[in-house]
């Protein structure tokens, strides 16, 4: 069994959605063999030397799942592209390229973050280009930890601000879409990003390929895909002992 999640934007702001990721961590997850996370497990990540207890809790968390067999594999979202070598050492995850495919014995993925498929805000595009460049990563990795707070925190208000004005999240450029599909085999899509979970049906060159998006996770809910195996299906991630 391998499951898929995205876009849970843990911080200690979160307290509900961490609990309920070190709950599914230490629970759900251990029925799998690989745990996939899309993009964006952190709200910010300002460097792999932050060290404070919040932090060292989920660190610890995802180590102890990884030694004990589960396969963590972790992309960088939009939020999180900060995150390096140090904190794949020490949480004992993989970091994926994104896109990666994933070819399994009995059917093809590809798997992305999905937000370098939305194209029609120019805006973003400029943002995701500079933040993604190696050399402005490695200069904003050099600043003193102070500063690149204030920066995580303007990434915050940025978003926030734009999600306001737009009232939803972009989603994904079709004519981009169709030609990423095409590029990749017309394997299945699964990504995250847009915090809008639905299953679109692309006809790309007389081929029908799935496209299945990820929901974001609240205080008390998340959202996961399962594949067993032979189907894939949307499974929601609840408190153990609800209230």
């Amino acid at each position: 069994m391998i499951l898929f999640i995205s876009d849970l934007h843990l911080s200690p702001r979160s307290p509900g959605a961490t609990a309920l990721f070190l709950g599914f961590l230490a629970g759900r997850a251990r029925q799998a063999e690989a745990l996939y996370i899309l993009g964006d497990l952190f709200e910010v990540w300002v460097g792999d030397d932050v060290d404070d207890a919040w932090h060292r809790n989920i660190i610890g968390a995802l180590r102890k799942a990884s030694d004990q067999g589960l396969k963590i594999h972790v992309m960088h979202g939009n939020r999180d592209f900060a995150l390096g070598p140090a904190f794949a050492a020490a949480s004992g995850v993989t970091l994926l390229p994104d896109p990666c495919p994933l070819d399994l014995p009995s059917w093809s993925f590809v798997l992305s973050h999905g937000d370098a498929l939305c194209l029609d805000d120019p805006a973003y595009v400029a943002y995701r280009r500079k933040v993604r460049d190696p050399a402005w990563l490695t200069r904003m990795l050099a600043r003193p930890r102070w500063f690149r707070r204030l920066l995580g925190s303007y990434i915050r208000w940025r978003s926030a601000r734009n999600k306001q004005r737009r009232n939803t999240y972009e989603d994904l450029t079709p004519a981009a879409t169709d030609d990423f599909l095409r590029e990749h085999g017309y394997a299945t899509f699964i990504h995250g990003h847009t915090h809008q979970p639905a299953t679109h049906d692309h006809i790309v060159d007389g081929i029908h390929v799935e496209r299945w998006v990820l929901g974001d996770w609240h205080e008390d809910r998340g959202d996961c895909l399962v594949w067993d195996g032979e189907t894939l299906r949307r499974e929601a991630v609840l408190p153990e002992n609800p209230a």
